[in-house]
C-alpha cells in the first residue's frame, strides 16, 4: 500500500496509475487483480494485492505506476523524481552496490519488475501454501519463517530450507481454536474472560494482548503485542492448545492481523479514538479497519458484534459486498430482547444478553441461563455497563470455541474478584476507607464508563477524584473531548498528568497543558486541577488528596507505571488495614 500526500488524487492520475499497475501485473503473470484506492482527508490510498513472495516487487510496482504518471503528466514539475528513487533505493538498501535503479520509462522498468520478481520469488512457499489449503490448515508467516499448522499442532520451516509439499507430514499437523478479538474498548477484558474460559475447560490458552503474550499462566513477552508479532509467537507456540490473539487498529493498519483463518473473530465497539493515522480521520473509517477480522472467518465459525453499535450493524450490511459472502454472526447486546436480537434469534442465530438481570445465552433456538449480573465482580453490582458487554461477547465466543456453558458460568461468577484477574482494568482497592479504581480508560467512551462506576460507588456521598492524561499520538480534539467527559461528572479533583512513557511527538509538559486549558473552559475551579509530570506522582496526589468516604478513579495507561501504581496502592491498604487492627479493642469495637 502506497500513501499519497500532498498531490491531488483526481480520476486521471488514479486511471494512470490503474492502467500501469494492470500492465506490470499482467507482465508478470500475476492472477491477483485487485487494485483499490481510498480517498480520505489527507490524501489517498493506493493498495495492490500481489504473490505472497512478491511483496516487495509489488511496492517498486506501486510507485512507480505513480511516479511514471506523474511524470508523464508534469515532466517539468517532476524532473527530479529519478534521482529521488535512485538515492531512495540506495539509502534503504543492505547492499547498495547491488541496487538496480528505478526508472520511470515504461520498458525498462518493466524489465526491472522481472529481475526484481526472479530474485525474489519462492515457487515453493506458494506450493506449499497451496497445499496447506487444500489440507484446510492455517499457517503463519513472516520474513523469515512459515508455520503450518497452528499451535500444538504447527510445524515451522525456514523460508531459506523449505521442505517440498510432499515431504511435509500432513497427517501430524493440525488446527487449533482460534478467536481474534478488536474494537475500540474491552478488547483486552475479553481476551483475558476467554482464556480465564478456556484455562477452565482444561486447555492450555495462549493469547497475546496490551500486557504481553501468555501461554498457560506463563508470560512469554511484556508489553503492547496487540498486533501480528504477538499473534504469530502465540500461534507458533507447541503449548497452544487454543489461541486468543487481540488485534488493535494500528497493527492492523501497519503490518496485518498475521493469522491466515479463525473460528471466532469478535469486534466489541467502535468509538472515536487514534483518529488521524493511517489514513483513519472518521468512525466509518475505523468500523471498516475493524471489521477486517470478518475475513478470517469461514462458513463454520462465528463473527460476533455488538448489536448495540450502529457503525457494526451498518457494518455487518456490508459484508456481503465486501467479502462475497457472510459468515455466521452472533449477536450480543445489554438487552437481550432488543429487536435484532429477537429477529437473529428466530433464525436461529446466536445471541447473548442481560434479560431481568441474568445474562442469557442463545444458541440454536435454546436459551441458557449463565448467572445473575450482578453477582459477576467484573460488573461492579451491575454498574459497569462496559463490562456486560464484554462478558456478553465473551460468552458468544466462548461457547463458538467449545467452551462448556456450565464453565462459562462459572468463570463468570468469579472473574474480576481477584484483582489480577484483569491487571490495568477496573481494578478495585479500599485505602483507609477511600474507594480507588485503577483502569485502562484511555478515549472518551473508556472513562465515561469508569467514572459511572466511580459515580455509582459514590451513592451521593463523599467526592471524586480522578487523574487524567493522555497520549500524544492523539489529535487536540481528541485531547478536549476526553477532558470533556471528566468535566461532566464535577470532580473535586483532576490531578492532570503527564503520560511520559506515551509523549508520540509531543514536547513534555503539552499534552497536560492542552487537557488543564479544556477543564478550565468546562468550568472546573484552577484549585482543583494540579499537574504532575508522572503517572506514579498524580496517583500519589489524589491519594494524599482523598479522604473516607472519596472515590478515586486513576486512569494509568503505561505498564512500568502500573506496577508502581500498583505496589503503591497495595502497601497503602496493608497499612491502613493495620492501623485499623491497632485501633479495634478485644471485642472488636473501635
Amino acid at each position: 500500500m502506497l500513501e499519497l500526500a500532498g498531490v491531488a488524487a483526481d480520476d486521471a492520475l488514479l486511471a494512470g496509475w490503474r492502467e500501469r499497475v494492470a500492465r506490470a501485473r499482467a507482465r508478470l503473470g500475476w492472477s491477483e487483480s485487485v487494485a483499490i484506492v481510498r480517498r480520505h482527508a489527507t490524501g489517498a490510498s493506493l493498495a495492490i494485492a500481489a504473490p505472497c513472495d512478491q511483496l516487495f516487487v509489488a511496492t517498486e510496482i506501486n510507485e512507480w505506476a505513480l511516479c511514471a504518471t506523474l511524470d508523464e503528466r508534469d515532466p517539468a514539475r517532476w524532473r527530479l523524481l529519478p534521482q529521488a528513487l535512485l538515492a531512495a533505493a540506495i539509502s534503504n538498501a543492505t547492499e547498495p552496490a547491488a541496487v538496480i535503479a528505478p526508472v520511470l520509462a515504461e520498458d525498462a522498468a518493466q524489465a526491472r519488475f522481472e529481475r526484481l520478481a526472479a530474485a525474489e520469488a519462492r515457487p515453493a512457499l506458494r506450493a506449499l501454501l497451496a497445499a496447506a489449503g487444500e489440507h484446510l490448515l492455517p499457517y503463519v508467516l513472516d520474513e523469515t519463517l512459515l508455520t503450518l499448522g497452528a499451535g500444538s499442532g504447527g510445524r515451522d520451516y525456514p523460508l531459506q530450507a523449505l521442505p517440498a509439499a510432499g515431504e511435509v507430514p500432513w497427517a501430524a499437523l493440525h488446527d487449533v481454536p482460534t478467536a481474534v478479538i478488536t474494537g475500540s474498548n474491552g478488547k483486552t477484558t475479553t481476551v483475558r474472560l476467554l482464556a480465564a474460559c478456556v484455562t477452565a475447560a482444561g486447555r492450555v490458552a495462549g493469547y497475546s494482548c496490551t500486557d504481553g503474550v501468555f501461554i498457560g499462566a506463563e508470560a512469554q513477552a511484556s508489553g503492547d503485542y496487540s498486533g501480528p508479532a504477538g499473534a504469530r509467537l502465540v500461534m507458533r507456540d507447541r503449548r497452544t492448545q487454543t489461541a486468543i490473539i487481540e488485534a488493535a487498529r494500528g497493527g492492523i493498519l501497519r503490518r496485518g492481523i498475521a493469522v491466515s483463518a479463525a473460528h471466532v473473530a469478535l469486534v466489541t465497539n467502535i468509538s472515536a479514538d487514534h483518529f488521524g493515522e493511517y489514513g483513519i480521520h472518521d468512525l466509518d473509517g475505523l468500523a471498516a479497519v475493524k471489521l477486517s477480522v470478518a475475513g478470517l472467518v469461514g462458513r463454520d465459525g462465528l463473527l460476533v458484534l455488538n448489536a448495540d453499535d450502529p457503525l457494526l450493524r451498518a457494518g455487518a450490511e456490508k459484508l456481503a459486498a465486501r467479502l462475497g459472502h457472510v459468515p455466521p454472526l452472533g449477536w450480543f447486546a445489554l438487552h437481550a430482547d432488543l429487536a435484532l436480537l429477537r429477529e437473529h434469534r428466530a433464525r436461529g442465530g446466536a445471541t447473548c444478553g442481560v434479560r431481568a438481570g441474568v445474562l442469557v445465552l442463545s444458541q440454536a433456538g435454546v436459551e441458557h441461563a449463565l448467572g445473575p449480573v450482578a453477582r459477576m465482580p467484573l460488573t461492579v453490582d451491575g454498574s459497569a455497563t462496559y463490562n456486560l458487554a464484554n462478558l456478553a461477547a465473551a460468552a458468544l465466543g466462548a461457547a463458538a470455541l467449545g467452551i462448556p456453558l456450565d464453565v462459562i458460568a462459572t468463570v463468570f461468577a468469579r472473574f474480576g474478584a481477584d484483582p489480577a484477574d484483569n491487571m490495568g482494568r477496573l481494578m478495585r482497592f479500599e485505602v483507609g476507607g477511600v474507594q480507588v479504581l485503577m483502569d485502562y480508560a484511555h478515549n472518551p467512551d473508556g472513562l465515561h464508563g469508569l467514572l459511572e462506576v466511580a459515580q455509582h460507588l459514590r451513592g451521593g456521598k463523599g467526592r471524586l477524584g480522578l487523574i487524567l492524561g493522555h497520549a500524544g499520538n492523539r489529535l487536540d480534539a481528541d485531547i478536549a473531548a476526553l477532558a470533556q467527559v471528566a468535566a461532566q461528572y464535577r470532580p473535586a479533583l483532576v490531578v492532570v498528568k503527564e503520560n511520559e512513557a506515551h509523549l508520540r511527538g509531543r514536547a513534555p509538559g503539552e499534552i497536560p497543558r492542552l487537557i488543564r486549558a479544556e477543564l478550565l473552559r468546562c468550568g472546573l475551579p484552577d484549585s482543583a486541577l494540579p499537574m504532575c509530570t508522572t503517572e506514579l506522582g498524580a496517583a500519589r496526589c489524589a491519594l494524599d488528596w482523598s479522604r473516607p468516604g472519596d472515590v478515586l478513579a486513576l486512569p494509568v495507561h503505561a505498564a512500568a507505571a502500573r506496577a508502581a501504581v500498583l505496589a503503591m496502592l497495595t502497601l497503602e491498604s496493608q497499612a491502613a488495614a493495620r492501623r485499623a487492627a491497632g485501633r479495634t479493642g478485644p471485642n472488636g469495637t473501635l
